[in-house]
């Protein structure tokens, strides 16, 4: 209670940031690059979180540009460049499983 946002790692601005997001228990999650800014660990303990949350039920829309990252843990993929959609793939496996 007595920091300032500054004082706060990348992870731990991340994750309060999602948790302002779900006070009023939203049904879609926007989440935009989420994990852009933190280090590996940071980044799979959001994607893993936000993966939990899907799994609850609730509805995560992640804009990334770590296609490893989105492979990992998406149950869908839509590809865009300049604005177009230039692919859209449905994972075969559960969010958060290891392909």
């Amino acid at each position: 209670v007595d920091h300032h946002p500054a004082d706060l790692s990348g992870g731990e601005q991340q994750r309060v940031s999602i948790a302002r997001a779900l006070v009023k228990n939203p049904e879609v999650l926007f989440a935009d690059e989420p994990t852009g800014n933190l280090d590996q660990g940071n980044s799979i303990q959001i994607a893993d979180l936000l993966t939990d949350l899907n799994r609850k039920g609730l509805t995560v829309v992640m804009v990334t540009h770590d296609l490893e990252l989105a492979g990992r843990y998406a149950a869908r993929i839509v590809r865009m460049h300049y604005g177009q959609i230039i692919d859209n793939t449905s994972g075969e496996t559960e969010p958060g499983a290891t392909k």
